[in-house]
């Protein structure tokens, strides 16, 4: 075992880790919920129900969502090695990490933000268009306000994923909690520093959580 003395645990180790998992965390999330978005707001507007219902164009969209998320995420980020040396010309550290982390949040962003906007009252659509409105106005004007609680639990949802896919990245070479907790915890035998940073998980998850329930009782 390892032993550290704990201003080296926190100067060195933990500090560290969590800059670099709170830019994967803070980028990351806000990379795969602007691309979500968009691809949810295609699969909405082609759908069967749709504002403009194209079966073949959603079918594409959906089978890419669900082959996507099925691909283990440790896989995923080998599969895009190449890709990412091209996009960021390295393969590890955090900002490398961001492009696997995009492809791999994307869909699930994409999906449960589609399941929010399926919430709306078609009554609500069918009203807005009776007073002309464009697609692109019952989309921003009539389905995002009127789904914006379901939306945000989403995205609760969604940051909540990436903070898991940023710790799996972390043991793949993009740093933050994920390595520290491998290498400084696992690996070196010490479970203060193993234990220590799950903790810190732990109570970022349910800062994460208890500002999601604060935003959806605001937007309600």
């Amino acid at each position: 075992m390892v032993d550290y003395p704990m201003e080296v645990v926190w100067a060195k180790i933990l500090l560290p880790a969590l800059v670099a998992s709170g830019k994967m965390l803070l980028f990351g999330s806000l990379l795969g919920g602007f691309f979500g978005f968009l691809l949810a707001v295609s699969l909405f507007v082609t759908g069967q129900n749709g504002l403009r219902p194209n079966p073949r164009t959603y079918q594409v969209l959906s089978a890419l969502v669900s082959s996507i998320r099925s691909f283990p995420f440790v896989v995923l980020i080998v599969a895009i090695i190449p890709v990412t040396r091209f996009v960021t010309s390295s393969s590890i550290g955090w900002v490398s990490a961001l492009l696997p982390l995009t492809v791999a949040s994307t869909p699930f962003f994409g999906r449960m933000f589609e399941n929010s906007l399926k919430e709306v009252n078609p009554a609500l659509i069918e009203a807005a268009r009776s007073f002309g409105a464009s697609n692109l106005q019952i989309i921003f004007r009539v389905v995002v306000p009127a789904t914006l609680p379901s939306l945000i639990s989403a995205s609760v949802l969604g940051v909540i994923h990436m903070l898991g896919l940023s710790t799996i990245a972390g043991t793949m070479g993009a740093g933050g909690v994920g390595a520290s907790a491998l290498i400084y915890g696992y690996q070196s035998f010490n479970d203060t520093v193993m234990y220590l940073l799950v903790f810190i998980m732990f109570v970022i998850v349910m800062g994460i959580q208890a500002i999601g329930d604060r935003l959806y009782k605001s937007a309600s």
